[in-house]
């Protein structure tokens, strides 16, 4: 059997929005890269040059048997070993909820990265301010039944997120919800009102 170098025919919603944001050749490094859905998506169809770190094994073996170029890692502690500048950008997609430390995972990435992609869920969407007020129960996300199954280890807002961005001293150059995928970066309250989810760029 072949290698599958080619774009995934599955494409996230996440993943077709943030190849909006890297430019053809760009030095890429997808952070929580999973099964290397993404890699796959901006290596063929952006011609980028990437990395991958991805914290369990198996993905790590789904990520090698595709080509792609993924170490085993966590990125709580591993990203200081990283060079300043090493990438045009680095990708949180979907993962930056599920980190230990995400504001020291967000610095390190400035540092290593001139720009910073993060795809997150949106706990300020008003369906999830609506469920926990009339249930009192966590709302579930995607297609799960209990609140266990599946969700963010730090759930939180967009407001949330521009707060701890701002903090680290970064600054918000685009941000959309998802799926619209336009650029809604005049009206951050709005979105996190509206955004199921939500991407933010940082600089």
């Amino acid at each position: 059997m072949g290698i599958n170098t080619g774009a995934p025919r599955y494409r996230r919603d996440d993943h077709q929005a943030i190849a909006k944001y890297i430019n053809t050749g760009d030095r890429v490094l997808d952070v929580g890269c999973g099964d290397g859905q993404l890699l796959q998506l901006l290596r063929a169809e952006k011609s980028a040059r990437c990395q991958g770190l991805e914290y369990s094994q198996s993905g790590v073996n789904l990520c090698v048997s595709k080509g792609l170029s993924v170490v085993q890692g966590d990125a709580n502690v591993d990203l200081a070993v990283y060079p300043d500048k090493a990438f045009d950008c680095a990708i949180l997609s979907k993962t930056v909820q599920e980190l230990g430390n995400p504001d020291l995972v967000i610095k390190e990435l400035s540092r290593i990265s001139k720009r910073i992609v993060i795809s997150f869920r949106n706990y300020g969407y008003w369906r999830t301010r609506l469920t926990l007020l009339t249930t009192g129960r966590m709302p579930t996300p995607g297609r799960v039944s209990s609140w266990y199954e599946e969700g963010a280890r730090r759930p939180c807002t967009l407001l949330d997120m521009t707060d701890l961005t701002q903090s680290l001293g970064l600054t918000i150059t685009d941000a959309c919800s998802l799926p619209n995928n336009g650029s809604e970066l005049g009206n951050l309250k709005w979105l996190n009102l509206f955004a199921k989810e939500a991407i933010l760029v940082l600089e």
